[in-house]
């Protein structure tokens, strides 16, 4: 799944507002922060990031 790359630009971690990077994790699609503190990743479904703190994948 790729969005599109204006998109990209304007979605920031809700958490700490640092920029979000298109990753993988276990074959699902995410948004990753990549802030080093912070590290969240947001799920991907059926095309649409789910920008809530509560449901991102803490790092390991």
């Amino acid at each position: 799944m790729k969005l599109e790359p204006f998109l990209l630009e304007i979605l920031v971690c809700p958490q700490c507002r640092a920029p979000l990077s298109e990753s993988d994790h276990d074959g699902r699609p995410e948004l990753a922060c990549t802030a080093a503190d912070c590290g969240l990743a947001y799920p991907v479904r059926d095309g649409i990031p789910v920008l809530l703190v509560d449901e991102a994948r803490r790092p390991a």
